[in-house]
C-alpha cells in the first residue's frame, strides 16, 4: 500500500487496496444561501405575502384580504418579520386617520422573477387537489387560531 492515492490490487482476494488521497468537501455556497432564503420563504405565509405584494403596495386590511386563510396576527407577526429581514418596507402617511402601508423594497422586489417561477412550477407539477387540500388546511388551521383568540 502507498499514500500516494494509488490503488494496488491484492492477488489473494483480488480486491483492491491503497489509500486513497483525502478529499475536503466544504458545503456549497448556494446551499448555505438556499437555507438563508428560505428561512423567510419557507415559513408559511411569507412567500404569499411577498408574491402579493408584488402587485403594488397594500395596507394590513387589503392584505389580510387578498391572502384568504390568515389571521391577524399571523399577518403582523410575518410583515414585523419580512420588515426586519429588509424586504417589505413600511410606510406611515401623516393625517386623519394615520395610514400603514406595506410594499417590496428593492430587495423583496428582486425576489419576484423567483416567485413568478415557483408559481409556474406549482400549477404545472402540484395537482389541484393537493391545492384544495392545501387551502381546506389553512382554512381549518385559521378557523382554530380564531377561535383560541375569542
Amino acid at each position: 500500500m502507498t499514500g500516494t492515492g494509488e490503488l494496488r490490487h491484492d492477488p489473494r482476494t483480488g480486491a483492491r487496496r491503497g489509500t486513497r488521497p483525502e478529499v475536503q468537501h466544504e458545503p456549497p455556497l448556494c446551499d448555505a444561501a438556499l437555507a438563508r432564503a428560505f428561512e423567510f420563504l419557507g415559513k408559511r405565509w411569507s412567500g404569499v405575502i411577498l408574491a402579493t405584494l408584488t402587485n403594488g403596495p397594500l395596507n394590513f386590511s387589503e392584505l389580510r384580504r387578498s391572502v384568504a386563510g390568515i389571521s391577524d396576527s399571523m399577518l403582523s407577526d410575518r410583515l414585523t418579520e419580512l420588515a426586519k429581514a429588509g424586504l417589505v418596507e413600511r410606510t406611515v402617511q401623516d393625517g386623519p386617520p394615520i395610514a400603514v402601508t406595506y410594499s417590496l423594497t428593492g430587495c423583496g422586489a428582486a425576489l419576484t422573477p423567483a416567485l413568478r417561477e415557483l408559481t409556474t412550477w406549482a400549477s404545472e407539477n402540484l395537482p389541484a387537489a393537493e391545492c384544495a387540500r392545501a387551502r381546506e388546511t389553512q382554512r381549518r388551521t385559521t378557523t382554530r387560531s380564531r377561535r383560541r383568540s375569542v
